[in-house]
């Protein structure tokens, strides 16, 4: 108890923003303190981090977290994050989104971020809908699901924030849930040390919007159904296809090595130098 206060006192804004907004039994409390946990095991100072995030649920944990901050427009975390990494690449970049914010409005910069390669996290907290702006359904709302603006079923069919990211270029890719979250310390941990770009994706329950609208119980029901349908990545090359139908595979997906963007960067900088120098008189 002692150090979960420490770590209270240390990494969260605790006399200024708290109560929070997030409804009892949200997942993105669960997700804020598996974050300070990692940062706090690799030994990162709060002046060494920037924590960005968008607009939405996802988007308020900028304002808890007393690191530098920046709680930019909806869908743009990432291309602030990438203007400060480009500006001041000793930082450490963490942006936090929602899964509409990151792959709705954002998903261009989403995908580009994850092709570009930058030394920066991205942490996508999918709890399947727009939560805090009505209930609409998100790219990541089950195809017959309701939503505000589905009430009929949504008609449009989900894809994988994770498998976007693998094959956008990503070079570490996660999944874990706000069930697992031991495993979700190390993910965590695991991706803001990885140099490139890394994604996260976190399936959490949002019992408000889409428990509700769906029928799928409290936060514990839906906890409880997170660890029903999580199948661990390194066992689910061994499963049958059928007994995994219908399920979620956690851990990492993908951890490559990749040249650094902002590497790459500086070497063209240099060159251009050099050929300016060369060109004059």
């Amino acid at each position: 108890m002692e150090r979960i206060e420490q770590l209270r006192h240390t990494y969260l804004r605790h006399d200024k923003k708290f109560p929070h907004v997030w409804c009892p039994g949200c997942g993105n409390g669960i997700v804020l303190g598996s974050l300070i946990r990692a940062i706090d095991r690799l030994g990162l100072t709060q002046d060494e981090i920037v924590l960005a995030s968008g607009i939405g649920c996802a988007g308020r944990m900028s304002v808890y977290a007393d690191f530098n901050t920046l709680h930019a427009t909806h869908g743009r975390a990432l291309t602030f994050a990438t203007g400060i990494k480009l500006a001041r690449p000793e930082l450490t970049l963490i942006a936090v989104m929602g899964d509409g914010d990151a792959t709705g409005i954002g998903g261009n910069h989403f995908i580009h971020a994850a092709r570009r390669n930058l030394n920066m996290t991205a942490i996508i907290i999918n709890n399947q809908i727009y939560g805090m702006t009505g209930g609409q359904y998100s790219p990541t709302t089950p195809y017959g699901a309701h939503a505000a603006t589905a009430v009929f079923g949504n008609l449009e069919h989900a894809f994988s924030i994770a498998e976007l990211a693998v094959t956008a270029g990503a070079s570490f890719v996660a999944r874990g849930t706000v069930y697992h979250v031991p495993e979700l310390d190390r993910l965590l941990e695991k991706g803001i040390a990885k140099n490139g770009f890394s994604v996260i994706e976190i399936l959490s329950n949002c019992h408000t919007q889409f428990g509700r609208r769906n029928q799928m119980g409290d936060p514990v029901t839906m906890m409880r159904w997170l660890k029903e349908h999580a199948v661990p990545a390194v066992k689910a090359g061994d499963l049958a296809p059928e007994s995994i139908e219908g399920k979620f595979t956690i851990g990492v997906l993908v951890d490559r090595e990749k040249p650094d963007y902002l590497k790459e960067y500086e070497r063209v900088r240099a060159e251009a130098r050099q050929k300016a120098a060369e060109a004059k008189p």
